[in-house]
């Protein structure tokens, strides 16, 4: 099964009632690519004036649309020249949700392999800012431990605990750690460590002449160590496909529009507001009301084997178990294209001006989507101090550094929220859609480090491989 990403969104988007016209001389590398023109793709790409984020008023990018109507040639252009994967078009899908939709594994693989890259290249667009705002701070030692849990019965007996290590010299941060992530539900353990160097002296240059900050992963007990983006091969996307190709389809948010922070209330006869000792804090508990997991799934590239499958495996992850994990290494791999659905039969002025009714955002041209929606209300709480030594701009800086990790990424994510003043020294936080953790950051004090921490031992030897079979 893969793994679902929950965002934080800001707003819910809404669909206009008013019927508007467009010219259809706009959008000309939309109309290029509708048309599967490419010479005249060709020639647009060339003038490098047209942008290739822009969206038509349903909210395709021209990337959504080659690869909704199967101009795979199209498609190859438009990665070659970066057009951006993540960005959603109205019904709320990237374009790596409508190439599993349409199921051509070539344009799969493509679309996931340029997704990973421009996501490492925006996170590593932020680390000059980061780095500088780590400078700006004194040395210091940080606990960090996570508690997971969930609301399914009996699937917490396998969700494990930590305590991540983070120290901080200079603009370079290790985190020591026996977690390292979360994938295809499975908890990745070892005795790691992660070694960002932020510091100036400590950055290599690129082929761009730029100052490149470099993350490695270390293996301490195999004296193994790789850097941080080559861990990926080709063998695991391959096995990523697979999984993407026999999954739902999934999108999952939290909107954070309707949500409110409330003090908690304690006392049986007469009521206060609720105040906990965390370490060495006094903290005021805040429950976080409102919040809403809004998830949609798509299926119409599945089989109605697929659907049993996925559909026990649920059932096997309700009852705690794990089996269906050992059941998932001994399928087949290589998964094979589907068959593409019929072409569309509208015109381009008929798609750019189709009438939106009712809740309808957008007009979709692929595979005729098979779409469940449900809504769960999440609980979550947060332990603010007034006392604790480090801003939470300084923790997001952090978290952003450790960015790579999932579970750090959607802590970033619900901590930027509008939360109470304060620093959040604990928090019981979303970090997928059946899992909950409590993270609470504990034993902080400022300390000098040896620098030699944050060095690749000469005794270590670089294996990129074999971190991609943890």
């Amino acid at each position: 099964m893969p793994e679902v990403e929950l965002e934080y969104v800001d707003s819910d988007s809404e669909a206009s009632g008013e019927e508007i016209f467009y010219d259809v001389e706009s959008y000309v590398l939309h109309k290029a690519v509708f048309h599967n023109n490419i010479t005249q793709l060709i020639d647009l790409l060339k003038q490098k004036v047209y942008d290739l984020s822009e969206k038509d008023p349903h909210g395709n990018t021209p990337l959504h649309i080659s690869i909704m109507m199967g101009h795979k040639e199209c498609t190859k252009l438009l990665l070659t020249h970066d057009a951006p994967v993540a960005l959603k078009n109205n019904l709320g899908w990237n374009c790596l949700a409508e190439s599993i939709s349409f199921g051509d594994r070539e344009v799969i693989t493509m679309c996931l392999k340029k997704l990973k890259k421009q996501s490492r290249i925006r996170i590593e667009e932020k680390q000059p800012d980061l780095t500088n705002a780590l400078a700006e701070i004194a040395d210091f030692y940080v606990e960090i431990k996570w508690d997971f849990n969930s609301w399914i019965p009996l699937i917490s007996r396998f969700l494990p605990s930590d305590t991540c290590k983070l120290y901080k010299r200079n603009s370079d941060v290790r985190i020591d750690s026996t977690l390292m992530d979360f994938h295809d539900m499975r908890w990745q353990r070892g005795d790691l460590s992660f070694i960002f160097h932020g510091s100036p002296k400590n950055a290599k240059v690129s082929a761009n002449g730029r100052k490149k900050r470099e993350m490695y992963v270390l293996d301490n007990k195999a004296k193994k160590y790789s850097h941080i983006s080559a861990v990926e091969t080709d063998k695991d996307i391959e096995e990523e496909v697979d999984i993407l190709m026999s999954s739902d389809i999934v999108s999952a948010n939290i909107s954070t529009k309707p949500i409110t922070f409330s003090r908690l209330q304690g006392g049986w006869v007469y009521k206060h507001d609720k105040s906990e000792e965390v370490g060495d804090f006094t903290t005021s508990v805040f429950g976080v009301n409102g919040m809403v997991l809004n998830s949609r799934k798509r299926r119409e590239h599945l089989s109605k084997e697929d659907v049993m499958k996925n559909k026990a495996a649920l059932e096997s992850i309700s009852k705690g178990s794990i089996q269906w994990l050992q059941q998932q290494e001994e399928l087949p791999r290589g998964r094979g294209s589907l068959m593409p659905p019929p072409k569309p039969t509208m015109t381009w002025d008929e798609y750019l001006n189709s009438p939106l009714e009712g809740d309808q955002k957008g007009r979709h041209l692929g595979r005729p989507i098979q779409l469940k929606q449900d809504k769960k209300a999440l609980k979550a709480s947060i332990w603010m101090t007034e006392d604790f030594p480090v801003k939470v701009e300084i923790l997001l800086s952090i978290l952003e550094v450790m960015a790579p990790f999932k579970h750090f990424s959607k802590l970033k994510d619900f901590i930027n929220m509008k939360i109470p003043p304060g620093f959040p020294v604990k928090v019981e936080v979303p970090v997928l859609p059946t899992i909950a953790a409590t993270v609470t950051f504990q034993s902080y004090r400022e300390a000098e480090h040896d620098s030699k921490m944050f060095e690749i031992p000469s005794n270590y030897f670089e294996d990129s491989a074999h971190f991609s079979n943890m």
